[in-house]
C-alpha cells in the first residue's frame, strides 16, 4: 500500500492518507488540523479518495473533516457511539485549539464493516475505551489504531465516556490477537508492532 503519514495541529495528531498502489484509490484517516495541507498532499500524489474515516470523534483528530470532505466530495464515516461529539466539538481538549465548526457523519461503521479501496480492503474493529466510538482500522493487516494504543503508551481515558477496563479490554482482545510482526500507526507518535507492545509496554505487561 501507499501511506504517507502526516502529524496536524497542535496536538501532532497523525492523519494517514493511505492509497492503493494500482489505483490510486484512497482513505484519509482522522484529519485533524491543516485541511489546506492534506488537501494539496493528496493532489501531489494525485490520490482518488474514496473516503475519510475517523477513529474516534475528539476534537484533534476530526478538525479538518469539513475542508477534506468538502474538497474530494466523499462520504465521511466513523461509529455512531461517537455522534454526540460532533454536536459538542469543543469539549475538552478544545479548550486548546481554535474554534471549528463539524458536521456530523455521513453514514456509521461497526465492527464487521468493510470497505474496498482499490485493491485494499479496510476492516473495522470497535475498540473503545478512549472514547465510546473508538475504531481501528484494519487495512490489508496493517492496523490503524487511533488513540486507542501508542508506541510504549495508550489512550488517555479521563475524558467524558473514556474507561480504562474496556481500553485494555479493547486492545487485549482486539489488537493483541494479530501476530507480533503487526505494525500499528497510532493516532500520535511514532508507529509500533504488536510484538513490542505485547513485550514492553507498561499497560500491557
Amino acid at each position: 500500500m501507499l501511506l504517507e503519514r502526516m502529524a496536524v495541529g497542535p496536538f501532532a495528531t497523525n492523519c494517514y492518507l493511505v492509497a492503493c498502489p494500482e489505483t490510486k484509490e484512497a482513505i484519509i484517516i482522522d484529519p485533524g488540523a491543516a485541511g489546506e495541507r492534506i488537501i494539496l498532499r493528496v493532489q501531489e500524489l494525485k490520490l482518488k479518495v474514496r473516503y475519510v474515516v475517523n477513529t474516534h470523534a475528539h476534537i484533534d483528530h476530526i478538525g479538518a473533516n469539513e475542508e477534506v470532505r468538502r474538497a474530494f466530495q466523499v462520504p465521511l464515516l466513523a461509529h455512531k457511539a461517537d455522534l454526540q461529539r460532533y454536536h459538542s466539538p469543543q469539549a475538552g481538549i478544545a479548550l486548546f485549539m481554535e474554534k471549528v465548526e463539524v458536521e456530523p457523519p455521513d453514514d456509521f461503521i461497526q465492527e464487521g464493516d468493510s470497505l474496498q479501496v482499490g485493491t485494499l480492503q479496510v476492516k473495522v474493529l470497535d475498540t473503545p475505551g478512549h472514547s465510546p466510538g473508538g475504531i481501528t482500522l484494519d487495512i490489508n493487516g496493517v492496523l490503524f489504531a487511533g488513540d486507542t494504543l501508542f508506541a510504549g503508551s495508550i489512550g488517555r481515558t479521563d475524558f467524558p465516556g473514556g474507561s480504562f477496563p474496556q481500553l485494555i479490554q479493547s486492545i487485549k482482545d482486539k489488537i493483541l490477537s494479530y501476530p507480533d510482526d503487526t505494525k500499528v500507526y497510532p493516532g500520535h507518535g511514532p508507529p509500533t508492532t504488536v510484538g513490542d507492545e505485547r513485550r514492553y509496554n507498561p499497560f500491557l505487561t
